[in-house]
């Protein structure tokens, strides 16, 4: 499924925007911006690096991916929102990037950890009614598994910057 967002807000728990799993591929509202981490200066094209703390903010809505300890409406794990105003929120946007090797790289399937609270962004099959109807409910996890790999599917992908390039082909300068 894909990662989505819209101005639907949750009737229970801290009633913020949803975040749900589509499988449409043409949905609008599964476009998210990666940015550096709360009150980080993040250079555009400068790689990811495996373990490196990131904001993933909503590009409809300006919200970013967020949780809290709220617990999640139809799993009971912890709830998975969108806060914030124009992509500024607090210290729960920040998503920690699990991948193996040094970058996470394009076409790699990666895990997001929350740093605040350990857990794993994962969608497990639980589907919405109304009056978001077939949706999957998207919640953290305290366990790694096959239900919380993530994987980016098409989106506008900047260079490596240049400092970056020789990094790559001089390491032993």
């Amino acid at each position: 499924v894909r990662l989505h967002s819209h101005d639907v807000r949750y009737g229970s728990g801290s009633g913020q925007q949803s975040v749900t799993g589509v499988s449409a591929a043409d949905d609008g509202n599964s476009y998210w911006r990666v940015r550096g981490r709360t009150a980080a200066v993040c250079q555009r094209g400068t790689p990811v690096r495996c373990g490196q703390a990131i904001r993933l903010t909503h590009l409809g809505t300006g919200r970013n991916l967020h949780s809290h300890r709220f617990t999640s409406p139809l799993s009971g794990n912890q709830e998975v929102s969108a806060f914030g105003e124009a992509g500024e929120g607090d210290y729960l946007d920040d998503w920690t990037v699990v991948c193996s090797g040094t970058y996470w790289a394009r076409d790699d399937e990666v895990r997001f950890q929350h740093t605040s609270t350990d857990v794993f962004l994962s969608v497990t099959g639980e589907q919405y009614g109304r009056p978001i109807h077939g949706q999957k409910e998207v919640h953290g996890m305290a366990a790694s598994s096959q239900n919380n790999y993530w994987k980016v599917m098409e989106g506008i992908f900047m260079q490596p910057s240049e400092a970056f390039q020789m990094e790559q082909y001089h390491a032993e300068l």
